[in-house]
């Protein structure tokens, strides 16, 4: 492109608005059938590992605690999705929903680094941490549209 065409470009770009204004949602936020169904299939697998734990405190405690938590993560990111962008609530439920999902993270990597042998331990417990600390950034730390 030409110095002349680049200048049309750049003067088309700075005519446009900044950011455009968000759409108004208007679907209804009933709980769909999906979701019910999804629900239905967690809850029997919960209830399964329950029954083929054969009295195994540690894996029912297990089980139970994954169930609550991936409950309450999808209640809170429902009403994370329902809250309005400038409601102080919100900034609790993002600390609730990044709790939630490194308590699930912390639990799952404890399970499977039982099993492993120690350099694969380190692994999953680094990954693990990556991951937790990554999140915590997104959510928290990152702002979008402050490049330098």
């Amino acid at each position: 492109m030409s110095s002349q065409q680049l200048k049309h470009v750049d003067e088309a770009l700075l005519d446009r608005p900044g950011k455009q204004p968000a759409p108004k949602d208007t679907k209804d936020h009933g709980i769909s059938l999906l979701t019910i169904i999804g629900f239905m299939f967690l809850t029997f697998n919960s209830g399964m590992a329950v029954y083929r734990s054969n009295g195994d405190l540690g894996a029912i405690s297990f089980v139970g605690f994954s169930y609550v938590d991936l409950v309450s993560l999808f209640y809170c990111l429902r009403w994370y999705e329902s809250t309005p962008p400038e409601s102080p609530r919100r900034g609790h439920l993002k600390m609730a929903v990044w709790l939630l999902t490194t308590m699930l993270t912390a639990a799952f990597s404890y399970k499977v680094a039982a099993i492993m042998p120690f350099p694969v331990q380190v692994l999953v417990w680094s990954m693990a941490g990556a991951t937790v600390l990554g999140g915590f950034y997104a959510f928290f730390l990152h702002r979008e549209g402050t490049k330098e």
